[in-house]
């Protein structure tokens, strides 16, 4: 008989979901990684702060009343039960050093997995990185071929001048213009 917790496959457009920008970092919030592990929020945070010396605040963080409050609005949770106090959020190393006190084979599934997406995340930022400076790039020469062009029918424009006016006429000319 097959174990569950051996064939456990997540969609990654799930963890994805389960992510969130906050404060500039990607981040989990705990209740999610709880659900993804299988163990209830409660306990998660139990052995997170038997183990707080392993969670610096790069690693996780409390979300403040506001961050709570925008995030409610963003997954439209009920106002009604639930939550009494702000989450704890998850950077990807925060999530990573939840596997070191959850040592169950879903946990580490689970944390393999989030590890595999945070870096496709990171990816996709540097892809896009390098396609934003490729169009600054590209809006840098365009705004130096525009300035050539200029230059280019300045010259022309002389050179027409020149050829219509010959030498010393040019001034009588223009100035009979004026």
């Amino acid at each position: 008989m097959s174990n569950p917790e051996n064939s456990l496959v997540i969609p990654d457009k799930v963890i994805l979901r389960k992510s969130y920008f906050i404060r500039e970092l990607k981040v989990v919030i705990d209740s999610d990684l709880a659900e993804l592990y299988g163990v209830e929020t409660r306990r998660l945070n139990e052995r997170v702060k038997r183990n707080l010396s392993r969670f610096p605040e790069d690693f996780m963080f409390q979300l403040s009343e506001v961050e709570f409050n925008n995030l409610k609005s963003q997954i439209a949770t009920s106002s009604w039960g639930g939550r009494r106090k702000p989450p704890l959020v998850f950077t990807e190393h925060g999530a990573l050093m939840l596997s070191s006190i959850f040592n169950s084979e879903r946990a580490i599934k689970v944390n393999i997995q989030i590890m595999r997406i945070f870096k496709k995340i990171r990816q996709l930022f540097t892809d896009n990185l390098s396609v934003k400076l490729e169009i600054e790039e590209i809006k840098r020469k365009l705004a130096n071929q525009d300035k050539n062009i200029e230059l280019v029918f300045s010259y022309l424009d002389e050179l027409i001048e020149k050829q219509l006016y010959p030498k010393g006429q040019c001034h009588l000319v223009k100035w009979a213009k004026t």
